[in-house]
């Protein structure tokens, strides 16, 4: 079957909703997605773009979705690139979808001078893991990821300086 790559437009915002909702479901994260499709039009067609997003086409219809955002080195003061959702439906794997979208991301990045292309991947999800570790990614060592919530950042900010 063959597939397209395009960015995707204000038009594609249901596409992008059921595509990360297809993540969400795949990655048992259902209970976080919270996300609308007015959402997704403010962070990434607003007047100050956040997020980007390339889509794959199967006959016409979105398959798939590589949502990313730029980041920054400042050790080598060079942008980079942090994948944040990878999807691709179920009955559109394994033909070669999803390494398209990561060639046409390692693309912009080697255009652009990047550092790295980088995300993260659940410890559970065997087979992305080894998807990504054939292409040449690597886990990072000596690194863990923290987070704070909105109760958290409530509190944090709400505190004086």
């Amino acid at each position: 079957m063959a597939f397209a790559l395009r960015d995707a437009t204000e038009a594609d915002l249901p596409h992008i909703l059921r595509l990360v909702r297809g993540l969400a479901e795949y990655e048992r994260l259902t209970h976080r997605m919270v996300a609308t499709e007015d959402d997704f039009r403010r962070i990434m067609f607003g007047p100050k773009p956040l997020a980007h997003a390339v889509l794959a086409e199967a006959d016409g219809t979105p398959v798939g979705i590589a949502l990313w955002f730029w980041i920054v080195s400042t050790f080598a003061a060079k942008p980079g690139i942090y994948l944040e959702d990878l999807f691709v439906e179920p009955s559109h794997r394994g033909l070669g979808i999803g390494l398209a979208l990561l060639r046409h991301l390692a693309n912009i990045a080697r255009q652009n001078d990047c550092i790295a292309l980088e995300w993260n991947v659940l410890n559970w999800n065997q087979p992305a893991i080894e998807f990504y570790e054939r292409i040449g990614a690597r886990p990072v060592k000596d690194w863990t990821v923290y987070r704070m919530e909105p109760d958290a950042i409530t509190a944090l900010g709400s505190t004086q300086e």
